[in-house]
């Protein structure tokens, strides 16, 4: 019988530092340069410790995406609960501190299944949680289907924010602000401010 190998505490302090430093590597040099040597260096910590907490770097990286997403899945409750769900998903999708992670988390589940289904995981409950406030919302604003369906105006408004992050790091900004614009016209059509 083989014994088990024994593992971190998934709230140990130098678990979290491998965490941020796995992270920074992420964001600035893409997911290919996150090995555990480089994860640990940058933590200024030793590479065995990466393994002690991480059995392997597909559990860093899940460990990783895991803690954003819950981090983002609380986020965007708060949001939601606003006077104005409508425009408060739309900062939310167009914000662009989460997005270059989401898009580098993307490239690596080309590559690995647990990644991809771990997003996808997620990505139902992000969807789910919004498709139920955006419902609520087109009701009690009384905006036909025939204008838009929750369904629809979820994924347009998170499309267009990832599209629009992709193609600023491509250096690409032909009609980004005037898709932005009708967006937050379309919405200040359909969700007035507070008090009108």
């Amino acid at each position: 019988m083989t014994a088990q190998r024994r593992m971190g505490a998934p709230d140990a302090k130098n678990r979290g530092v491998l965490l941020d430093a796995a992270e920074k590597l992420l964001l600035e040099e893409g997911y290919a340069a996150v090995t555990s040597r480089r994860v640990a260096s940058r933590a200024g910590l030793k590479s065995q410790l990466v393994h002690y907490y991480f059995r392997t770097m597909d559990d860093l990286f899940l460990a990783l995406f895991s803690r954003r997403a819950e981090e983002g899945l609380r986020h965007q409750q708060q949001l939601l609960e606003s006077e104005r769900p409508l425009h408060a998903l739309w900062e939310f999708n167009t914000e662009s501190t989460g997005i270059p992670l989401t898009m580098e988390f993307t490239s690596l589940a080309n590559r690995r299944p647990a990644i991809r289904d771990e997003i996808t995981r997620y990505s139902e409950q992000f969807r789910q949680a919004q498709l139920k406030v955006v419902s609520v919302a087109l009701e009690r604003y009384e905006v036909s289907p025939e204008v838009c369906t929750p369904e629809s105006l979820v994924v347009v408004m998170t499309a267009i924010a990832r599209v629009i992050s992709m193609e600023k790091k491509l250096g690409l900004f032909l009609g980004h602000n005037e898709t932005v614009a009708s967006m937050e016209r379309f919405l200040d059509r359909i969700e007035p401010p507070a008090g009108d």
